[in-house]
């Protein structure tokens, strides 16, 4: 089995072809991605209407060079999966119609996936993880706890109610006059400075429920920033520390309150797992390893390249899904928004 899959939800174009060996085992065969840092890097974050271009641009190519590094053709795959959502809708229709019009023309299925359901099961393509587990999915764009119970069984233990991980990571870039995207430049700047030298806040530590509130941590650092402003770059390098060290406990207390009730709605967890482009993010990854010892856990995190947005994530959530024979047909819509896990009594939407 071989599955053709597309993302274009945001600013990184790719195409990628997952296939499953005899034992089911899964096989990434290809996995080309182009990113548009440099298209959007002017503007401090992605504008909408030239991330659309860009995968229009450069979609039909992309999928050629898969094709050819996994040595394959149209006729040779089992379905094409496409991240029909959520994203930016422009980019998502580009992606949806390519993999509409490939279904069509090769007579083949076609999944339509949920991107974040994508990140959710990247644990099962480079690590072969067992379900149930919990899952912390943190991008620029989301940031959710999730017990992960099977292919569309997800519930929602806990997330932001305000800014996203990487938003607040790439507001403070900004801030501080740092480069797109934020999140990595912040880690370059923090590995040089001091974490404690301001006392920043640590929202919702010791809460009950597992949620996030990052607002207040970013305008806190703005006030720290401003009042010694103009800022040296020991100034910056301190300021970064001590926000990537906030975030970090945050991170670690949220995921611990999580683990508390994962129990109550999945069972016992097999691993603690991070997904999404935070997940890149050394000073995270370190101590979510560090609080899955504690527990007892596995922690599973993707290979860098595939923290971020890929289509090798869709094409093995397409798979997963084909498998169970979850298919959709010509009339599937785009989504700019798709939530893909419900508070616990509340049914997933899966599609």
């Amino acid at each position: 089995m071989n599955i053709l899959g597309i993302e274009t939800t945001c600013d990184e174009t790719s195409a990628a072809i997952v296939g499953a060996n005899e034992d089911g085992a899964p096989v990434l065969r290809a996995n080309e991605v182009l990113s548009q840092i440099a298209e959007h890097a002017a503007y401090g974050g992605v504008v909408p209407e030239i991330a659309a271009r860009a995968h229009v641009e450069v979609l039909d190519r992309l999928i050629e060079r898969a094709l050819a590094k996994a040595g394959m053709r149209l006729a040779d795959l089992d379905g094409i999966a496409v991240a029909a959502g959520p994203g930016l809708i422009g980019g998502v229709l580009v992606g949806l119609v390519t993999a509409k019009t490939l279904a069509l023309v090769g007579r083949k299925p076609l999944i339509a996936v949920n991107h974040l359901e994508a990140h959710a099961l990247t644990a099962r393509l480079t690590d072969g993880l067992s379900f149930p587990y919990l899952l912390l999915l943190a991008s620029g764009g989301h940031t959710q706890l999730v017990a992960v119970k099977g292919v569309g069984q997800y519930v929602r233990l806990g997330g932001t109610i305000d800014d996203a991980i990487g938003e607040a990571f790439d507001k403070v870039a900004k801030l501080l006059g740092l480069g797109y995207p934020g999140g990595p430049e912040v880690e370059r700047m923090a590995e040089s400075g001091d974490p404690e030298r301001f006392a920043l806040p640590r929202p919702m530590l010791g809460r009950r429920e597992a949620d996030f509130s990052l607002s207040g941590l970013k305008t806190a650092l703005r006030v720290e920033a401003e009042r010694i402003a103009p800022l040296a770059e020991r100034d910056v390098a301190d300021l970064c520390a001590g926000f990537q060290a906030a975030i970090t406990d945050v991170v670690v207390d949220r995921a611990r309150v999580a683990l508390r009730s994962f129990a109550d709605v999945a069972g016992h967890p097999t691993a603690l797992v991070a997904a999404g482009g935070v997940a890149a993010n050394g000073p995270i990854r370190r101590a979510l390893a560090a609080l899955a010892g504690e527990a007892g856990l596995a922690f599973v995190a993707p290979p860098l390249d595939l923290c971020g947005d890929n289509g090798a994530m869709i094409a093995w959530a397409g798979l997963e899904r084909l498998r169970l024979g979850l298919v959709d047909d010509l009339t599937v819509p785009a989504r700019a928004r798709w939530p893909f896990a419900e508070r616990p009594g509340a049914a997933a939407v899966t599609g």
